[in-house]
Formats: C-alpha cells, sequence, structure tokens
C-alpha cells in the first residue's frame, strides 16, 4: 500500500494534514486499488503494555523476507457454537 501512496504523493509538499489525507484519499492503481482515510482524533493513553502471551497467541504469518516488519494478522479461528 505505502508504494502507491508514495508514488501519489511524489514531489508534492506535504504541509499539513489536509494535505496527506487528501493524497492519500486519492491514491488508486490500474487494478482497483481504493485507498480510503480519515483523521483519526482520538487520544490514545501512552505506556500501554501487552502480555507477552496475548502477542504469542495472535495469528500472525511472519513473511521469510524481513518478517520483522512485512507480516500478516490471520483470523482468529470461528467457535462454531457461536455461528
Amino acid at each position: 500500500l505505502f508504494p502507491f501512496i508514495s508514488m501519489n504523493w511524489r514531489g508534492k509538499p506535504l504541509r499539513d494534514l489536509a494535505t496527506v489525507i487528501s493524497l492519500i484519499r486519492a491514491t488508486t492503481t490500474e487494478s482497483g486499488l481504493r485507498v480510503y482515510c480519515d483523521l483519526d482524533e482520538n487520544h490514545y493513553p501512552k505506556g500501554i503494555s501487552v502480555d507477552r502471551k496475548a502477542v504469542e497467541a495472535l495469528s500472525i504469518r511472519r513473511d521469510p523476507f524481513h518478517g520483522e516488519c512485512s507480516y500478516t494478522f490471520l483470523p482468529e479461528p470461528q467457535d462454531e457454537a457461536l455461528i
């Protein structure tokens, strides 16, 4: 996603959030990618730590090449009793 956004705003001054958001929203590709972007103005507490077991329980598929920054979160298995 980021390479397409970067190509879209290349050479344009990113002077304010409104400009950044509008350029991200305008990102498309010939194959049909459309990007949606909104400013999240919520305030989030700092310093929250996540229990190591909770992180290990996530279904993460890491890419063989630079899996520390290239990964996919997989959906959690559904409890069939709830479906």
